[in-house]
């Protein structure tokens, strides 16, 4: 490296090295694993409490991916591409087929099945997710997420792109010409949630969830009834008082360290089926959606004269201008939506949290509110959480998935 590295990864960090090509990251993972020589009086010290290897070398276990067949062996690839009629009876077998015939990604969960074998205490995989399709990169995130989860697996993972992230992380390590970047925790990160349980009396509703959101990400939430999904979002907007007792990190703050529920709110803009029931007052359609700027249910605060403007402004983009002055409550229920829906913008929050957003809107003004979605969230300061039970209604502007799975009964 072009300069001393001082780094310290902790019991139960998951870790991204992420940096552009020829920044250094493989000879960071070199001198982490000892692979690369160090001056006299530097030295890696290891620590695996959970483990039973005394070595190192079998606690850690480090895969490299350079192309599809993760084998830097050229005739490899030659034999894969010309030869597939020369199996014999030494070619491996993986469920009946020749390990030469397999996919990227039936090789790639193979070779990963043969480094866990060992029950290493950490895994390091280099371009994990090179030459994989979405389908195939979903299921390797998803198993390294259920090793982490179920076993005492550390994973440190060598990434060229933030996208390529996934939201297990807890930490990001940047490298950029051959120096490692400061490690405090990054503005870029909007929301942290590290092993979170919530429990109402004996159910469990969140068990063991880790999920990290990084500011420019659009995500889509989705789980079956009874997953989890409404209480993760209160969580996020502030509203549940467990949040207190888990750690979770909200706009580079971690809670309970004196900040002000109306301090997270400001950043957030929210609708949802729980809310648009709450909204029982018979007032003015452009008093709901004012009462965005102040995160009331209600209207507390007169909106000042330019303030009524950007409301009028928003209900003119969602196409319900006219009902400005209409009560809130003698409105459609597609109305009553569009007026949340205008009431989430109104104050240009840096998070989106849309849950079911399109409830009760025929499919023009679903069209209509899907292009201001996407319109909207070409900010690239701009996050989305969004919730739907349709895949086929989720914006084309969403980047990453996390699907709840329904709690044990």
């Amino acid at each position: 490296m072009a300069e001393p590295v001082t780094l310290d990864i902790y019991e139960g960090e998951q870790t991204a090295i992420v940096g552009p090509n020829g920044a250094g990251k493989t000879r960071l993972v070199e001198i982490l694993t000892g692979r690369w020589p160090l001056l006299y009086g530097n030295e890696v010290k290891y620590n695996f409490p959970h483990s039973t290897h005394h070595l190192a070398s079998e606690n850690i276990k480090v895969m490299t991916f350079r192309d599809s067949y993760g084998d830097s062996d050229a005739t490899y690839y030659l034999q894969k591409r010309w030869n597939q009629h020369d199996i014999d009876e030494e070619t491996p077998m993986v469920d009946g087929k020749p390990v030469i015939s397999l996919s990227s990604g039936e090789l790639r969960r193979y070779q990963l099945q043969k480094a866990l074998a060992s029950k290493p205490s950490l895994l390091i995989l280099d371009n994990p997710f090179i030459g994989l399709d979405e389908k195939n990169r979903q299921a390797l995130t998803q198993t390294l997420e259920e090793l982490i989860r179920e076993t005492h697996l550390q994973v440190i993972l060598v990434v060229s792109r933030d996208k390529d992230i996934p939201a297990f992380v807890t930490r990001i390590i940047r490298v950029e010409q051959l120096s490692v970047c400061p490690t405090s925790p990054s503005p870029d990160t909007i929301l942290r949630f590290n092993h979170i349980t919530i429990r109402y009396g004996e159910r469990t509703i969140l068990n063991d969830l880790s999920w990290t959101v990084r500011r420019g990400e659009h995500w889509a939430l989705s789980g079956d009834n009874g997953s989890g999904k409404s209480t993760l979002l209160s969580l996020v907007c502030a509203d549940n008082p467990q949040a207190y007792a888990c750690d979770i990190e909200l706009f580079g703050r971690r809670r309970g360290t004196g900040e002000s529920i109306w301090d997270i709110k400001k950043h957030i803009g929210y609708v949802s089926p729980e809310m648009h029931r709450a909204y029982l007052k018979d007032i003015p359609a452009i008093d709901i959606v004012a009462s965005g700027l102040h995160d009331s249910v209600g209207l507390y605060v007169r909106p000042r004269p330019e303030q009524r403007e950007t409301c009028l402004r928003w209900m003119q983009r969602f196409g319900i201008e006219a009902l400005a002055d209409c009560h809130f409550l003698q409105l459609s229920s597609g109305e009553q939506r569009l007026c949340l829906l205008a009431r989430a913008f109104v104050k240009e929050p840096d998070l989106l949290i849309l849950d079911e957003p399109f409830h009760g809107l025929d499919d023009e003004r679903r069209l209509r509110a899907t292009r201001i979605i996407e319109d909207y969230c070409q900010n690239p300061d701009v996050t989305s959480v969004i919730v739907s039970h349709y895949a086929d209604e989720l914006p084309a502007i969403i980047t990453h998935h996390l699907h709840l799975p329904s709690p044990p009964r």
